[in-house]
C-alpha cells in the first residue's frame, strides 16, 4: 500500500525488480528501499537541508524524491545501468513538473560507483547492498581520499549490509558503527533487514 502511495504523492514510479545482465557480477539488482523502511529510517535518522546525500546505485531514484520531498538536502544519484538512469531522469522530469521546487537539488549521474567523483560537499553516503565488497571498497576509499583532501564529518548509511561490508568497515578502515536500526519485526524477521550508521569524524 504505501509502495503505491508514496509513488503517487511524489509522482514517480519506482516499484518493482530488475534482473541485471549475466556478466554484472559485482552489481546487484534493482530493487528500491521499501517505503516503510524509509519512514522508519527517518524517525531516527535526521538530515539537515545543507547535507549533500550520495546514493550509490539509486535505481530509479526513489531515495532522491523521497529526501527532497520531506527534506529539502541535496542529493546525487549514482546509476551505472542506463535504463535504469533513464527511468531516473524521467521520474525527475515528472517530481519537478508536480512539486514547485528548484532544480538543484536532485541530480543523477550515468556511471560506475568507483568511477564517481566525490565532491567536497557530499557527507552522506547511502548504500543498499548495490554491488560487491570489492567494487564497496574503492567506492570508501575514493570517500576517504576526499576527507583526507576536505576535512569534515562524513556519515554511511547501509541497509542490509553483507558481512563483507561490515568487516571491512570495521575493520580496516576509520569508521565507527554509531547506531543500528533494527526492520526484522517489520519485515520477516530476517536479520539483515537494518541500517547501519558509521560516522567518520574529522
Amino acid at each position: 500500500m504505501k509502495e503505491y502511495y508514496y509513488d503517487k504523492l511524489l509522482n514517480i514510479k519506482t516499484r518493482g525488480a530488475q534482473r541485471m545482465a549475466a556478466d554484472a557480477t559485482h552489481y546487484n539488482p534493482y530493487q528500491p528501499t521499501p517505503y516503510r523502511a524509509l519512514e522508519i529510517l527517518f524517525q531516527k535518522y535526521h538530515l539537515k537541508n545543507s547535507d549533500h546525500i550520495v546514493d550509490f546505485g539509486c535505481g530509479k531514484g526513489r531515495l532522491s524524491f523521497y529526501i527532497d520531498y520531506f527534506y529539502n538536502s541535496t542529493v546525487t544519484g549514482v546509476e551505472m545501468n542506463k535504463n535504469l538512469y533513464d527511468e531516473a531522469v524521467r521520474n525527475r522530469n515528472r517530481y519537478l513538473n508536480q512539486a514547485e521546487v528548484g532544480i538543484d537539488k536532485i541530480h543523477f549521474q550515468y556511471c560506475l560507483a568507483e568511477d564517481y567523483r566525490v565532491d567536497p560537499s557530499d557527507n552522506r553516503f547511502y548504500f543498499f547492498n548495490p554491488f560487491s565488497v570489492e567494487v564497496f571498497m574503492s567506492v570508501i576509499h575514493n570517500i576517504l581520499r576526499s576527507a583526507a583532501q576536505y576535512k569534515r564529518d562524513i556519515e554511511l548509511i547501509v541497509y542490509y549490509g553483507s558481512d563483507d561490508y561490515t568487516d571491512y568497515l570495521e575493520n580496516s578502515t576509520a569508521f565507527e558503527l554509531q547506531e543500528k536500526i533494527t526492520l526484522s519485526d517489520e519485515f520477516n524477521g530476517d536479520p539483515y533487514d537494518r541500517f547501519l550508521i558509521y560516522r567518520l569524524e574529522v
